[in-house]
């Protein structure tokens, strides 16, 4: 029987290939960058596959994964000394259209002037977990960016798109007529 394709064995020692082969430690802190990004793209997976979530969103979300997808590779590719790589794939138009979503949802959603608590409906629930994620890919996208170049269109990126998860959630809650939880100081 042949061996199946989908295990090397080259990882059992804890160290993997980077793109381009040379191989690294499983939790350096280029691998623990494009693993949260990763993570991150399955949370917004999670909250795409919720029963009630609109198409919109849905096709947003996956968008946004696809976006990742290139972002995590980018993180994954060793950069040549003395080089800057950028990250071809994001543009200061890709910025903008997830900026126009986050307008498009807050337009949609009634201000608010609390720290908002996660929770609500399951889809809002989703999104907090999402966006607490996104903020912790951030965290060690700028980790990383402590040892080597990163892109800052990724940081920007990033950095929006947890404002996105932000905005999305209290639509879900608004949407579902269910009303915020918020922080009551001293409770």
């Amino acid at each position: 029987m042949a061996k199946s394709a989908l295990y090397t064995r080259t990882g059992d020692a804890g160290s993997t290939s980077l793109v381009g082969g040379s191989r690294v430690k499983k939790n350096c802190v280029r691998i623990e960058a494009y693993g949260t990004v990763d993570e991150l793209s399955s949370c917004l997976g999670l909250v795409g596959s919720g029963k009630d979530c609109p198409e919109d969103v849905r096709k947003q979300l996956e968008d946004i994964q696809n976006e990742l997808f290139n972002v995590g590779s980018y993180l994954a590719s060793d950069s040549e000394e003395g080089k800057e790589p950028l990250c071809s794939s994001l543009s200061q138009a890709k910025l903008m259209r997830l900026e126009s979503w986050i307008d498009e949802w807050d337009e949609k959603t009634p201000k608010i002037y609390a720290f908002v608590l996660p929770g609500g409906c399951d889809l809002s629930s989703r999104a907090h977990l999402a966006r607490t994620v996104c903020r912790r890919a951030e965290r060690r996208i700028l980790d990383l960016a402590e040892e080597a170049y990163v892109d800052p269109q990724v940081i920007r990126f990033v950095n929006r798109l947890s404002d996105y998860l932000f905005i999305l959630a209290r639509f879900f809650n608004h949407h579902q007529g269910i009303e915020e939880i918020t922080w009551k100081v001293g409770k």
